[in-house]
């Protein structure tokens, strides 16, 4: 896993909690959860794909 990975998220996590917390203060609740939400299906997003490049690495090398 690089590191790059984990800075991505991390970045990400930090735009989306600054967004909300604006969000929230200008008393528009409904559109944080759903910049909450699309930050985690961006987040979920990028983890599957690395899951997906593990496992097809796991199947080369095992030659499955």
């Amino acid at each position: 896993m690089e590191v790059d990975l984990i800075f991505k998220i991390a970045a990400i996590g930090i735009v989306v909690a600054v967004l909300n917390q604006l969000l929230i203060r200008s008393g528009r609740e409904e559109q944080a959860m759903l910049t909450t939400l699309a930050g985690l299906i961006v987040v979920l997003s990028i983890v599957l794909q690395e899951v997906s490049s593990l496992f097809s690495t796991i199947k080369d090398l095992f030659s499955l």
